[in-house]
């Protein structure tokens, strides 16, 4: 029986390219120099879209595979793919939740920690000389017994929560209704007075139509010069200009961030700011978690291919 073609949308690792490969039938539209070319050659046979969560699939890309039955994504983050055209063709998508949940807990309270102890700052103290020539490094800010908002309760806000509880810290959170993952938390429905109450505010929610730029000029301004802004959800969930503007004139303390607009081409005014901590999107970027994501993916068209179940459906 001939191997069902998909389309895949962005390299992979060879731990999951070859299991891929041996599977299906993998058009590598990335490796393709004429994209629109290569749909409308390899569109109609294709019945699985394999992408991934910053790539995506787009209106057109679903309308050029007309026999498309399935979009896996590998990441937990499905905002760019375009699900009104799925709802509308029933195309079933699916991602990869869970398997990199922790992993992205870690890097975001790693990154609140590298921040308030200017951790990379005092590496290139003792790396440049400074130490021996200048004497101790300047005094940072504690973490422990501090107040940490977490904005969106889902499963890595969660996981976040429960790393900041090590700290003594005075947590509270912000969702569309209080939830029971949270108690024992401060439930604040309203994200201005959450971060106005937040020494360190972590961005942990979905992205979609509804939370774009949901951290906006008035939510930045309450975190206020001494707070701190860690996103390890969504670049769409910020505001870039507000941002940019408060880190410029202190009226933000400073930031921690993992996923940035048009990324990897990032706004060059962060490159000059000092008080802003830059990461390269990678905060499910371990073996194991990256393994994990793709079998979950494989997994999932797998499963369809099969008419089973799909392990972890988005639609």
């Amino acid at each position: 029986m001939d191997k069902p073609h998909i389309l895949q949308v962005g390299p992979y690792p060879e731990w999951d390219q070859t299991p891929l490969d041996a599977a299906f039938h993998a058009h590598r539209y990335f490796e393709a120099a004429d994209k629109a070319a290569f749909l409308t050659e390899h569109g109609p046979k294709i019945r699985a879209i394999a992408t991934r969560g910053e790539l995506g699939a787009n209106a057109a890309m679903i309308a050029a595979c007309p026999n498309l039955e399935v979009i896996g994504v590998y990441g937990v983050g499905y905002d760019a793919v375009d699900i009104a055209a799925c709802k509308a063709r029933g195309v079933r998508v699916t991602n990869t939740p869970d398997v990199l949940t922790k992993d992205v807990a870690d890097l975001g309270v790693a990154m609140m920690l590298m921040q308030s102890r200017g951790m990379l700052g005092a590496d290139q103290w003792v790396r440049d000389g400074s130490w021996a020539a200048k004497g101790g490094y300047p005094l940072q800010r504690k973490v422990w017994g501090r107040r940490a908002g977490i904005l969106g309760l889902g499963r890595i806000g969660v996981e976040v929560g429960k790393r900041l509880a090590g700290f003594g810290m005075e947590i509270a959170y912000s969702a569309r209704a209080p939830k029971p993952e949270g108690a024992g938390w401060d439930y604040i429905p309203d994200p201005v007075a959450l971060a106005a109450r937040s020494d360190f505010l972590f961005v942990t929610l979905a992205a979609n139509a509804a939370t774009r730029h949901i951290v906006n000029a008035s939510v930045i301004e309450a975190l206020g010069p001494d707070g701190m802004l860690i996103n390890i959800s969504r670049a769409a969930n910020i505001d870039e200009e507000a941002l940019l503007a408060a880190l410029e004139t202190k009226t933000l303390g400073s930031a921690a961030l993992d996923v940035f607009e048009g990324e990897p081409k990032l706004n060059p005014r962060f490159l000059a700011l000092p008080n802003v901590l830059l990461q390269p999107h990678h905060a499910s970027g371990t073996f194991e978690t990256r393994k994990a994501m793709g079998q979950l993916l494989r997994d999932n068209l797998s499963a369809h291919f099969a008419g089973q179940p799909l392990p972890t459906p988005v639609l």
